[in-house]
C-alpha cells in the first residue's frame, strides 16, 4: 500500500511570516523537536510535499506535487485528532478544524499552489483545541513549549534513551538521547519540560537547562551555558550564554556570552560575542512587531517579544537589539547603540546608518559560509537569495539614512 502524500501548502497567510519564509516553505519552520514536514513523516510515514513558490522546488528539500493527494494548510501542527483525520479523508472530502478548512482532498494543486484547492460540500469536522495554527512570527517560540510537548511524546514513543555520562545529573525521568549524544558535567532539569539530545549532539561541561530543550542532531551547548525552556537549538547549531524561550532553526551560531530570549534564529545566521536582545519594554507594555503584509508593527498581544532574524544574517560583537526586532535575509548588523526595530533584507550597518548589503559580496559570504559546513550554496539558493534581494528593494529605498 503506497504511503499518504501530504502536500503542506504555505496558505494566505504566508507573507506574515516573513522574513523567515523568505527562503523555505512554511512547511519547512521548525517548531518542537522537528519541522512541520518532519512531524507528519514521524506521525504518519507520509509522503511529504510542499505547495510554495516555484524557486523553492529546484532544492531537493522541497518536492513538488500536482496529482491526487492531501492538501494541507502548513502552518496547522498535527495533533493525534489531526493527523488521524487527514489519514482518513477520503477523495473529494475537506478537513474543517475550529471553523477553519485546513485540508482538502483533491485530485490536483489549486492554480496558486500556495493555496488550498477549493473546498468540498463534504466536510469532516475535528474538534482539538490543543492543535497550534502558525500564522505570525511569534507563534513559533509562544506555542514551542506545547508542540516540544507532542513531539518528545511521537520521537521517543517506543524506544530506549541512550545513556548519559555518569558527571551529569538528570533530575526527572523526561529525558531522551539519540546514539552518540553527549553531555558531561552539566544538570539537566526535565521537571519543567523534555529534554531531548539528537544524534551526536553534544553538551559540554557545566551547562545549566531547565527544560523543555530540543537540541538537534550534531548541535552543541558550549560550556556553562543557560538554557532555560521551552528552547530549540536545531541541528548543527553552537550554542553558549543564556538563552530562554527561543527557536534556532538550525546551522546558526550563538556561541558566546549574551542573552537571547523569545527569539526566533533562521539558518545561516552568527550572532557576535556579547550580543544581548531585549525581551521586555522597560513600561511592560504590549511589544509590537514589524509585518511584511502590513508594511507597518502590529499588535502581538505579548508582553515578552525579543528578535527575529532571517537566513544569513549576521550580527557584530556587543550588539543589543531592542524589544520586538526584526531583521531580514542576508543583513550585516554592527555599531553602537541599538539598531532600528526593523533592517530590512539586505541591510548594512546598524545605529549610525544603514547602506545595501551588495548581492555579490552577501552571496559570497554565504558561500564562504556554507562551504565551512562542507554545503554548497548552489544555483537554486542564489536564485532563490537574488529573488529576496529583488523583491525588498523599495523596503531598503526607505529605510536607507544618509
Amino acid at each position: 500500500m503506497s504511503a499518504l502524500k501530504i502536500v503542506l501548502v504555505d496558505g494566505a497567510e504566508r507573507a506574515s511570516l516573513l522574513p523567515l519564509v523568505a527562503t523555505r516553505p512554511v512547511g519547512d519552520l521548525r517548531i518542537g523537536i522537528g519541522t512541520l514536514a518532519e512531524k507528519w513523516r514521524k506521525r504518519l510515514g507520509a509522503d511529504v510535499y510542499f505547495g510554495t513558490e516555484s524557486l523553492f522546488h529546484a532544492l531537493p528539500a522541497y518536492p513538488s506535487w500536482d496529482g491526487p493527494a492531501v492538501y494541507w494548510e502548513a502552518g496547522v501542527c498535527p495533533t493525534d485528532a489531526l493527523a488521524a483525520a487527514a489519514a482518513n479523508l477520503r477523495p473529494g472530502q475537506t478537513l474543517v478544524w475550529n471553523e477553519t478548512v485546513v485540508a482538502v482532498f483533491a485530485d490536483r494543486a489549486a492554480s496558486d499552489p500556495w493555496l488550498l484547492p477549493e473546498p468540498t460540500a463534504d466536510r469532516v469536522v475535528v474538534s482539538d483545541a490543543s492543535a497550534v495554527r502558525i500564522t505570525r512570527l511569534w507563534h513559533l517560540f509562544q506555542h514551542n513549549g506545547a508542540e516540544l510537548e507532542r513531539d518528545f511524546a511521537v520521537w521517543t514513543a517506543g524506544r530506549t534513551s541512550a545513556p548519559v555520562h555518569p558527571s551529569t545529573t538528570v533530575l526527572g525521568d523526561r529525558f531522551f538521547a539519540e546514539p552518540g549524544a553527549q553531555a558531561l558535567a552539566s544538570v539537566l532539569n526535565t521537571t519543567t519540560g523534555p529534554i531531548y539530545l539528537g544524534a551526536d549532539s553534544e553538551i559540554q561541561e557545566g551547562c545549566m537547562v531547565r527544560g523543555g530543550l530540543a537540541l538537534g542532531d550534531h548541535a552543541v551547548l558550549k560550556m556553562g551555558a543557560k538554557i532555560y525552556g521551552p528552547t530549540t537549538v536545531g541541528p548543527d547549531c553552537r550554542v553558549g550564554g543564556e538563552v530562554n524561550n527561543s527557536v534556532l532553526w538550525g546551522r546558526s551560531n550563538k556561541g558566546h556570552d549574551g542573552f537571547l530570549g523569545n527569539a526566533v534564529l533562521g539558518e545561516w545566521c552568527n550572532i557576535g560575542a556579547g550580543t544581548n536582545n531585549s525581551n521586555l519594554k522597560n513600561n511592560y507594555e504590549e511589544v509590537k512587531l514589524w509585518s511584511y503584509p502590513r508594511g507597518s508593527f502590529e499588535r502581538t498581544g505579548l508582553q515578552f517579544c525579543g528578535l527575529v532574524m532571517g537566513d544569513h544574517s549576521k550580527c557584530g560583537i556587543n550588539t543589543m537589539f531592542n524589544t520586538g526586532t526584526v531583521v531580514g535575509v542576508s543583513c550585516n548588523v554592527f555599531g553602537a547603540g541599538f539598531p532600528r526595530n526593523f533592517l530590512p533584507d539586505f541591510s548594512w550597518g546598524g545605529p549610525q546608518g544603514l547602506s545595501e548589503h551588495s548581492l555579490d559580496k552577501a552571496l559570497a559570504t554565504a558561500e564562504r559560509v556554507m562551504d565551512r559546513r562542507s554545503l554548497a550554496l548552489t544555483p537554486a539558493h542564489r536564485a532563490i537569495l537574488s529573488e529576496v534581494h529583488a523583491k525588498t528593494a523599495d523596503l531598503r529605498r526607505g529605510t536607507t539614512l544618509a
